[in-house]
């Protein structure tokens, strides 16, 4: 019986999860497109083109409306069954609230995997290439809203990349070099930058002027190596915001913002937030449960979806919420992630508390 429970469960809950995801989708996939509809006859960008952007984000879409999805899909599921008493047979069964509360984890950790995948392997991917396709389309270049470009420190380095690319290729690069004593060593300017592989960039038409103390020297170089941990992936960060990166990405960039001495709060926050994100599955089942046991037959549906969306709202706007704040008063980044779930969860035990000792 118990597994025979179990799949009816899990196929009621995946069902309307499902669905609830599909719509949400859509919804916002026409809100995506009216957005670049404002685009749309500009610098040769193209309906079509629009349109296979807005395809192109939408596993990111999943990512983030996978906890709401689950919220609203298993609310429903679970009311639906209380309404038609389907939930008062099977605890007269014998189904305590503790064998609901493990079957309905057992059926969480799918969305949890499922939700780790798109945020790990197909998002982060998926939202970059959206964003190299836009550039591509509208004829643009990346660079930061500084009109002389990006400006990077890399050690004892810093970097200065007026233009770069889709590609990730640079175009009128600078590169500073200082010495232990923090004076200029020299200072070479390349007209494109290639990377080699292997953490190399190949710097071409380069024009490099040595500082020697009271005197200077030009010496022109058809190309320069520079070594660096900035590949093209770390770089990725101006096309993709640090929600959307992998972790991997995330990691990396942290590295290089610690070793050159660099605040690197908000990725931070962003890499336990992609830790602890997934998990927010088994969160929204367990605010939803106390409604399992809601015996309302008539209007109750309705209201209670109702409630689940705007609990799910309200999950999504803390969640933001806090990691702005967790930025801008120097939170700990563990507790700036991790305290949204540990409120509704908190709330989901008070709620069934409360319907459990009725």
């Amino acid at each position: 019986m118990s597994r025979t429970l179990s799949r009816y469960l899990a196929r009621e809950v995946f069902s309307a999860t499902l669905l609830v995801l599909l719509a949400f989708l859509a919804l916002f996939a026409f809100f995506d497109f009216i957005n670049e509809l404002d685009s749309v006859g500009k610098d040769g960008y193209e309906l079509h083109q629009a349109l296979i952007y807005v395809a192109m984000i939408m596993p990111g879409r999943v990512y983030e409306l996978m906890p709401v999805a689950v919220l609203i899909g298993t609310l429903y599921a679970l009311t639906t069954l209380a309404r038609h008493s389907e939930i008062t047979v099977m605890r007269a069964s014998g189904l305590s609230t503790w064998r609901l509360m493990r079957i309905l984890a057992a059926i969480g950790s799918v969305f949890v995997v499922l939700t780790f995948v798109f945020g790990e392997y197909i998002a982060p991917p998926a939202e970059s290439a959206a964003q190299q396709w836009r550039l591509t389309a509208t004829n643009s270049a990346v660079s930061q809203q500084l009109r002389s470009g990006l400006w990077v420190k890399d050690g004892p380095l810093v970097i200065n990349v007026r233009t770069l690319l889709p590609d990730r290729t640079m175009e009128k690069v600078r590169i500073y070099g200082f010495d232990e004593h923090y004076a200029l060593s020299f200072l070479s300017e390349a007209e494109k930058g290639v990377y080699d592989g292997h953490h190399r960039w190949r710097l071409e038409s380069v024009q490099q002027t040595r500082f020697h103390g009271d005197r200077t020297e030009l010496v022109s170089l058809p190309e320069f190596i520079w070594h660096s941990e900035l590949t093209p992936e770390v770089l990725s960060v101006l096309m993709v915001v640090p929600e959307r990166m992998s972790v991997a990405n995330l990691w990396a960039y942290i590295r290089h913002l610690k070793e050159n001495q660099q605040n690197s709060d908000r990725y931070e926050i962003a890499l336990w937030k992609k830790v602890v994100y997934p998990f927010a599955a088994l969160v929204m089942m367990a605010l939803a449960l106390p409604f399992a046991f809601s015996h309302d037959r008539m209007g109750g549906v309705s209201v209670k979806v109702f409630l689940g969306v705007m609990l799910g709202i309200g999950f999504h706007l803390l969640n933001g919420l806090l990691s702005n704040l967790g930025v801008i008063n120097a939170w700990p980044p563990a507790l700036a992630a991790l305290t949204p779930s540990l409120l509704f969860l908190a709330a989901a035990a008070v709620m069934l508390y409360a319907v459990e000792r009725r």
